[in-house]
Formats: structure tokens, sequence, C-alpha cells
């Protein structure tokens, strides 16, 4: 080796660098940022000169036509917000819907001149505006020089100037940044950033060039006006209703919704198509993957947040994520289904939220919700995983579906409650309505999973000692029992059923099931016998608290003599239809003559349940049994959801625009044990915002009154909404209505 080689010898590796690593972003693979932000702004000069400068700099600018004022008309009164139907907002800035001429009167420096003059108004979203993308519209008042935006001088007085502006009927959706661009020989004025120009653009259900028409003036009141939603839950027999102020009007609201889809970092381009749009909406809803909306919490333990049960709107919900940008907790599928209905409607997109009563969960698309019997007939509850909700909330929205064969757009369903995930990430929809009823599954999104929760089997199997499981009854017409939304323009409901499927059992209905089976939906094939004796439970009304008895009633249809060993369980479940604690188990023996019917008497009493009640009060009562003489297995189920007290909730005062008016709240503890840590909520459409009370105790059998002042901001029916809510009582709610006048 020579003096001047060397050894090289490995050096350790350099330490792992400590701390968070840095937020990866786009440089190197694009030349500026992806615009995923409608609240980042860019500066966009006052001046801008062509060319370089002469040796004396550039010329002044002052001596040419100059904007000494903008008017966005964006008073409540004024055709801009009457004529886009958007004098509800309760916005400081003009909001007005796509594809529809809005007007802005432009004061000059001196009368304006057409063959002279030349001038523009520029419309800005996003931190890189781009005329190519869309980010960056000039409209133009001559018919000689137009963007894709149309714009026209629809009147000039002295110095003032009024142009109509139509943006495109597809163009993005959000807030935009407004500027007047006059343009001299040396290069182009325009007016300062002023936040009172910017202005929101909205979806246009009016327009039927709009991917949202909805050519039914009654459903777009109902869809997309109106504030008070009833949402229905309970059980299909014993159906439930809840008020709700989905509040899309309320001030800062709009903003909200926009920040939910900055949060996704959804680009800006994206957000003029609203299959886009509800798709990742429905994702930022829930807080599973992406810190959204809404944390989901199903324990009954809600010491960290307010319960479900408590909420009256969606205004609180939503300003609180927005200024806290924290999820916010808690959530289940109704409080999914309204607050993302409240996103809908304020962006101007058709909406509606629905129930399914009996819904398939965590089917796996096989179509098959498993009941697990031991050999005897009893439910073996270890090895029942499968579980069926008393109902499922989501939501419909209206629009054209591009991507789908010509027939699928219209009713969509988008479902925000995190169940499973759906292209890596929870979401679900949007997925054609009329897809699901016709059994064309393979359409995206999500219609196989909206599909089983509607038209699975209930499937009871016995399980011999030798672990193998043999089925013995199948109900084919359990899952998907009734699907109700609010009817238009009322306060009744109205069954929509038929929109999901076909009559059970019609040549149509059978149609279906064969061609999703084709795209890989199975069901339960086999047809066991139906066993010659048949069990109904009673349908009952029954308030929390109450003793009350359970009449079983057994037929037997057969001409012998039928011997059932019958297994009665009765659970406290939750909505979800997971049992939390069996409370009831008896082993009766029942004996009944040819054709004949007998019936069988189970006591409950409420001590028995009362310590165990979770959130909705819902008890579940199972009979199943073997026929001794033919081996043959019986079963029924029945829900039997507890009512629980009444809230009152009265109004008084003048009923009329900004006069003082009092809203009393009434209770009385039905109980005789206290109430702790009570809290009452309240609110109305347009003339309340938000408020709660706490209690920290309610004694047994006391009554409690509350009052709250308001003024109401604007004419016409509204309601006042109320909950109560303590973890020893949940779902207590009231509402009273009013006739504001003006």
């Amino acid at each position: 080796m020579s003096d001047k080689e060397a050894t090289l010898t490995p050096s350790p590796a350099p330490p792992a660098p400590t701390g968070r690593p840095p937020k990866v972003n786009n440089r190197g693979r694009s030349s500026v940022p992806i615009a995923s932000s409608n609240s980042e702004t860019t500066d966009i000069p006052e001046l801008e000169y062509f060319g370089v400068p002469g040796p004396r700099g550039y010329p002044p600018l002052t001596n040419f036509l100059d904007i000494w004022d903008v008017d966005m008309m964006k008073k409540p009164n004024e055709s801009n917000k009457t004529d886009h139907h958007t004098k509800f907002y309760n916005s400081n800035n003009l909001i007005v819907r796509r594809g529809q001429e809005f007007q802005v009167k432009v004061t000059f420096s001196r009368p304006y001149k057409p063959n002279e003059d030349k001038f523009a108004l520029e419309f800005v979203i996003g931190s890189s505006p781009d005329y190519s993308k869309g980010t960056y519209i000039p409209v133009f008042p001559t018919k000689d020089r137009q963007s894709s935006w149309e714009g026209r001088i629809t009147e000039t007085n002295n110095n003032m100037v009024t142009m109509g502006i139509i943006p495109k009927a597809d163009c993005i959706v959000g807030k935009y940044q407004m500027f007047v661009a006059v343009l001299t020989p040396f290069g182009v004025r325009r007016t300062k950033r002023d936040p009172s120009r910017d202005l929101y653009i909205l979806f246009n259900p009016w327009l039927a060039a709009d991917a949202v028409f909805l050519d039914d003036e009654e459903e777009r009141q109902e869809c997309v006006m109106n504030e008070i939603g009833i949402i229905y839950h309970g059980a299909y027999d014993d159906i439930s209703e809840r008020n709700w102020n989905y509040g899309q009007f309320n001030h800062g609201v709009l903003d909200a919704c926009l920040y939910i889809m900055d949060r996704s970092e959804m680009p800006i381009t994206n957000r003029g198509d609203p299959v886009k749009v509800t798709r990742k909406a429905s994702a930022m809803l829930n807080s599973r993957d992406d810190e959204g909306v809404l944390v989901g919490n199903w324990s009954g333990d809600y010491t960290y947040g307010v319960a479900p049960t408590s909420w009256t709107g969606s205004t609180d919900i939503l300003l609180s994520y927005a200024s806290s940008k924290m999820p916010v907790c808690y959530a289940q599928c109704w409080v999914y289904a309204a607050v993302f209905n409240t996103f809908l409607r304020c962006l101007g997109i058709p909406a509606r939220v629905v129930t399914n009563y009996f819904s398939a969960h965590d089917n796996d698309g096989n179509l098959k919700t498993d009941v697990i019997l031991d050999d005897n007939g009893r439910i073996d509850r270890k090895l029942t995983k499968d579980s069926i909700w008393n109902y499922h909330c989501w939501n419909e929205c209206y629009m054209s579906r591009p991507d789908l064969p010509p027939g699928f757009g219209g009713w969509q369903v988008v479902d925000a409650t995190p169940q499973e995930t759906s292209d890596g990430m929870y979401r679900c929809g949007p997925a054609s309505v009329h897809a699901i009823k016709h059994g064309q599954i393979c359409y995206p999104f999500d219609a196989a999973f909206v599909f089983a929760e509607v038209n699975s089997d209930c499937v009871f199997y016995s399980r011999r000692n030798d672990g193998t499981m043999q089925p013995v009854k199948v109900n084919r017409t359990h899952i998907g029992r009734m699907v109700l939304t609010k009817a238009v323009g009322d306060v009744t409901r109205r069954d929509i059923t038929d929109q999901y499927k076909f009559p059970e059992g019609t040549p149509e209905e059978r149609t279906v099931l064969e061609k999703a089976e084709e795209y890989g939906c199975k069901g339960e094939k086999s047809n066991p016998p139906l066993a010659d004796v048949d069990i109904v439970l009673p349908t009952m009304e029954i308030s929390v608290g109450d003793d009350f008895d359970l009449n079983l009633e057994f037929t037997n249809r057969s001409d012998q003599q039928r011997t059932v060993e019958a297994y009665v369980s009765g659970s406290v479940v939750y909505y979800t239809g997971v049992a939390s604690h069996e409370f009831l188990f008896e082993t009766p023996t029942v004996t009944i003559q040819p054709k004949t019917s007998v019936k069988e008497l189970v006591i409950v009493e409420s001590r028995d349940y009362m310590d165990h009640l979770v959130d909705q009060a819902n008890l579940h009562f199972i009979v199943t049994g073997k026929i001794k003489e033919t081996s043959q297995i019986v079963t029924a189920m029945k829900i039997v959801t507890l009512h629980n007290p009444k809230l009152i909730v009265e109004v008084s005062g003048s009923n009329k625009v900004s006069e003082e008016m009092i809203a009393t709240v009434h209770f009385t503890n039905p109980f005789t044990h206290n109430l702790e840590n009570v809290y009452i909520r309240m609110e109305g459409p347009g003339v309340m915002l938000p408020v709660k009370k706490y209690y920290s105790l309610i004694p047994g059998g006391s009554s409690l009154t509350c009052t709250e002042n308001f003024r109401p901001q604007r004419a016409g029916s509204t309601r006042v909404i109320a909950t109560l809510d303590c973890s020893g009582l949940r779902q207590v709610s009231g509402q009273a209505s009013i006739n504001v006048e003006a």
C-alpha cells in the first residue's frame, strides 16, 4: 500500500432525527401548491403595469377612469337575495346561486364611455388563482369579449353602471373575492381588497343546467329552504319523532361548512361537482380517520362531551368545530345525518334525513344476519355476532349522476355514520337509490352496502353438539321493514320504502335479488320448512318505570297436539341491537291443542330493568324454543321502546318581529329517585339561538320550570325545540310552534 492510499473503514450511521417530521408538501411535484383552502387568499396588485418602466419610471394611472364605489346589492330585500333564495342567510356578504344572474353597481369618477373605457369585474377563489382552472374569472361588460361567466350592462345612470353577472352553471362553489379592474394604456388599475365585497356562490337547485336541479318547487322548499326537521326513531310499530333545527341560515354556519371542505384539503377545483363534494363530506362529518366534525359514541358514557340525545340542532356543533378546529363530542347516527343535512342544504344541495327500520349492519355484503341457537333452541350469545339496528338514519341528496348510465340520477344515499370503510375511509355514498332498488349494485359508490342494509335475510341457525350449523328459519321480511322521511310541506311522515325495494315476495323482488347476486351479494338459498306453531308477541306502549305484562300467544296450526319448550329472554339493548343486560329469562313449557291458541303470561317488573336502562330505553324480547313432537325450532322477536316523559314548552308574548317573547319549559320528575346533573337546551330557527341551562338536582316527584327571553328575527311559522338530558334519563324533548308576524 502506498503512502497515498488509506484504508476506508465504515462510519456509524448518523443518529436518527428527533421531534416531529416536517409536513410533506408538493415541492418538486408541481410548480405551485394545489389550492385546497377557500380561506387562503392571494395578493392582487392594485396597479399592474404593462412592460418595463421608461427612463422616468412608470407613469401614474390616476389620470384615467377611477372607481369610487362598489355596491354589491346585498340587502335582504334587494333582488340579488330575493331572486336567488338567499335572503334568510344571516350574513353581511352577498350570497348567490350559480348559473343565475346577479347585479353589481359600480360608481366611476365620471360617466362610463363604452367606446373608450374598458373595465372588468374579477372573481378570485383560493390561493393560486388560474384562469384555466376556473379560479380566476374576469367578467366583461361587452358581447365581443366574454369569459366562461357572462356579463352585461343592465343600467347606466350618470357615473353609475349596473352590471349583471351570470356565473357558469358548474362553477366552483365557495367564497370568492371580487375586484373591479379598469384597463388603461399603461396597465390595469383595480380596487383594493375589501372583505365586504366577498361573495358566496352556491349550488342552484332552481336551475335546469345545474347538476342539483330539482324540478319541484314544493320539494325545493322542503329540502333546501326548510330549517326545521323531524327525524324518526323508535320501532317500526311504535314510531317516535325528534325535532331538529338544521339552522343552515344561521350566522357562521356557511363559513363552517366551507371550513369542513378546507379541513379535508379538498382541491378547490373539485368543489363544483356535487358527487365529489358529498363523498368528501360523508367522510369529514365523522372523525374516525380525518379529524372530522363529530365523534361517535354508543357507550352510554358521555362524561367528556354532550350526549347525542341532548342536541337540539346543528348550529352549536358546526360553530364549535369551526372555532375550536377539534371534533365535537358526541354523535350517533341521527346526529350525523342531521348535521350532514345542514351541510348539504346550506350549500344548496337538496337533502333529507331518512330512517330505515331494522337496518342490517356488519353483514359483509352477504345479505345475511345470523342468529345462532343451541341444540335446544336457546340463543347462543357468544356465537351470535351480528346485530340488527332498531333503526338507522342516513341522508338522501338530489343530483344528476353523469358518471353513471342514464336513469341513475335523482336521490342518492350518503351516510356519515362511521360503519365500514369505503376506498380506505369511513364514508358511504353517494349511492343511487334507483340502482339500489333495481339491484344494480355494481355502480359507485357503496350501493352494495346500502342494498344489504335494506334487503338482508335474518337467518336462524341451530348449532349441533358437533359444531355443525343448520338453518332452521329464514325471515326474509324483517330487515328494511320500513323507510321513512318527513313529508313535503307537512309535519307528517312519508313512507318511501317502495323507492328502495319492490314489495316482498313479488316477481320483481326476486329478479332484483338475482341481479344483486350477479354482483357478489349472496343471500340465503335454503328454505327450511315452516314450523306448525306460530308465536306472536304483542305490540305495547309502555312508559319508563312501568310494570307490564308480556302476553305470548302460541298458535297450533296442525291437527295434533304440540308441546313447546320455550325460552323467553328480555334484554336491555342499545338502539343498535347490541345487548347491554339480560334482565329476564324464563323457560315455560306450553301445550297447545290442535287448531287452537294458548296465551302465556310473563310479568315484567320495573325494578328488573330500570337500573340497567341505556340511552333510548329499548327492551328486546326474544322467544325461541323447540317443538317436542317434531323437533322444529320456533322464534319470535319484539322491540319495546319505553316512552319517556315529555317536556311541556310554552311560548308567550306578542309574536312579532323584534319584540320580546318568553319560552317556558315545564318538567316533572316521574321517578321516586333524584335526577342529577341535568341539562336543558333550547333553540328555534329565526327566533332563538341555542341556549343551555344546568340544574344540579331535580328531586324525585318534583317539578322544574325554566324560562328564556328571546326576540324573533324574522316573520313566519317556526318552532322552539327543547331537550332535557342527564345520565339517569335520556331522550326527553318537547316543542312549541310559533307564528311570528312582521
